[in-house]
């Protein structure tokens, strides 16, 4: 009995060797969409004033 093939996370056709996990290149596109729109970030609590502080003004700013 042969392994079954995997199937794409997105839709949920069969996967390719190509583009494995993926079905296709339009699955494989719309999954790093999500990436660099921040779709698959984790909530968290909020940052302390000292990290938003220097993420606004840099670390090579006066402190105060």
């Amino acid at each position: 009995m042969s392994p079954r093939p995997a199937s794409c996370p997105i839709c949920g056709a069969a996967s390719q060797p190509e583009t494995r996990p993926f079905c296709g290149p339009a699955c494989r596109d719309r999954d790093l969409l999500q990436w660099l729109g921040e779709g698959y970030r984790v909530a968290g609590p909020p940052a302390d004033d000292f990290v938003q502080k220097n993420r606004d003004e840099g670390l090579d700013s006066p402190s105060d």
